[in-house]
């Protein structure tokens, strides 16, 4: 549940940011799929995995390196 937690925080901070980075590894995501709304992180965690492939905690683990 921690790990859930600092994932969102993250998200909320530097969101803009990340999604640059998104983008530059994952051409295929577009505006949409990377749409941040506060509350609805797990819709944006599985557009994600939609679209890459990866199961939500790699998702997770991935968004927490950036």
């Amino acid at each position: 549940m921690e790990n859930t937690s600092s994932t969102s925080l993250k998200i909320k901070g530097n969101w803009n940011e990340m999604k640059g980075k998104i983008k530059q590894q994952y051409a295929n995501l577009t505006d949409d799929d990377l749409l941040y709304e506060e509350g609805k992180e797990d819709e944006l965690y599985g557009r994600i995995q939609k679209k890459t492939g990866h199961t939500k905690d790699e998702v997770k683990k991935w968004i927490d390196k950036l």
